[in-house]
């Protein structure tokens, strides 16, 4: 060293320790910044205060870790029991997800095909009718031009009418499909996105009929057990139910109250008679970041595979384009659709920090999810509030939640 550099030798010493330090914390946070992070931590505490959400857990992970877990506000109604990070949430939609990754993991096996008509599973849908004119006493209609496709189903385009036909009579998924097939589309098959639950509960059934398995039994055979979901199923052990965080709406006096549901009145029953593949499911955020995890890794992940890493790239490209014109959903014309979810086709149209090809979908009690990868980053946030649209509510907070996940990314 240069004598007169001697005397800062100590100096240039500790300058490179912090430099490592800071470089260590860095890659502990996965390229995120701790102090922009804390932005999106105060958004949540002030989104679960006293006048907002009674509470919500959030998780972020990138190349595979952990790198942000946190839990906000209240488990409770009466804000008396702190939300814990392994709380237990109806994910209603977000179901959606994992019965079109049954369904395509039956697809693997040379069980089906998704272009295959769904009449060759279920034949009660051989002769599907459209209605083309008349009133509800005096239907005109129509045969179909086509035949519905189990990629009609997985992208919602099967020309449907109506959003839950059957669903509250129907004894199990059997009788709901039956009921389903006697009902006119309202429009061709392949012809218009049009979002409903109808679509997957009739891929839940052909989950049963192509595996012999009731659906439930299918689900936590196949993926649960495998991927470690142990807190994820069509109820809740009554051990474990008082992790499920209450179910709120928006009173008409404008205060929180517990949902006008069977499942707030008694948290941990199935929400439905039967197991929906459209909406049935409790999880938590540990549990469904592995499942987000396992697509972000091409379907596998811990030496467990689900997947081909080729089929988890045909499920979450954009299956709407040839299809329909604009080749968009009705939520975004910034958004396509895959094997049951959505697809970032345009950034600067959607109008917030994402990735052209990031995955996720969401549920109707205010849960939500985000694969990127090209991030390689997953985002989870998880609440348990049914929104209305007539009247005062708490307002939306997911696009602003993951505008935050994103500003806080620094390489």
């Amino acid at each position: 060293m240069f004598p007169k550099l001697k005397r800062f030798a100590p100096l240039l010493c500790c300058a490179a320790l912090l430099l490592a330090t800071a470089a260590r914390a860095a890659d502990d946070l996965g390229g995120f910044s701790a102090a922009r992070l804390t932005r999106l931590h105060r958004f949540m505490q002030q989104a679960t205060d006293g006048a907002g959400y009674l509470g919500a857990v959030t998780l972020v992970m990138r190349h595979g870790r952990i790198v942000d877990w946190q839990a906000y506000g209240s488990r409770d109604l009466a804000r008396s029991a702190a939300m814990p990070r392994d709380a237990i949430f109806r994910i209603y939609s977000m179901t959606k997800t994992i019965t079109s990754i049954a369904v395509l993991m039956l697809m693997e096996e040379g069980r089906l095909g998704l272009d295959v008509p769904l009449a060759r599973y279920l034949p009660a849908f051989a002769s599907m009718q459209v209605l083309a004119g008349g009133s509800a006493d005096a239907p005109v209609l129509r045969a179909a031009r086509r035949p519905i496709t189990l990629r009609h189903l997985l992208t919602h385009t099967a020309g449907f009418a109506t959003t839950g036909v059957g669903a509250v009579e129907a004894a199990d998924l059997g009788d709901f499909t039956e009921r389903l097939a006697r009902v006119p589309l309202a429009t061709d098959p392949g012809q218009r996105f049009a979002y409903d639950g109808m679509a997957t509960e009739t891929l839940a059934r052909v989950v049963e009929v192509v595996s012999g398995l009731p659906f439930d039994r299918f689900l936590q055979q196949r993926v649960f057990e495998p991927l470690g979901m142990r807190d994820t199923g069509f109820s809740v052990p009554p051990a474990q139910r008082a992790r499920i965080a209450d179910l709120t709406a928006m009173g008409g006096d404008a205060r929180l109250k517990l949902a006008d549901t069977q499942s707030a009145a008694h948290p941990g029953e199935p929400l439905k008679r039967y197991p929906s593949g459209a909406g049935g499911l409790y999880s938590t955020a540990a549990d469904y970041a592995r499942l987000c995890q396992m697509l972000l890794d091409g379907g596998r992940v811990d030496g467990v595979s689900l997947l081909g890493r080729k089929t988890v790239a045909l499920m979450m490209m954009n299956h709407l384009v040839g299809m329909l014109d604009p080749p968009v959903t009705s939520f975004s014309d910034a958004e396509g659709f895959g094997l049951g979810g959505s697809v970032l086709l345009d950034v600067a149209r959607r109008g917030r920090p994402g990735s052209p090809g990031q995955f996720g979908w969401s549920g109707a009690a205010s849960t939500s999810f985000t694969i990127d990868p090209q991030e390689q980053m997953i985002a989870i946030l998880l609440m348990q509030h049914l929104p209305r649209d007539d009247g005062p509510d708490l307002p939306r907070i997911a696009a602003r939640f993951y505008t935050l996940v994103y500003q806080a990314l620094e390489r």
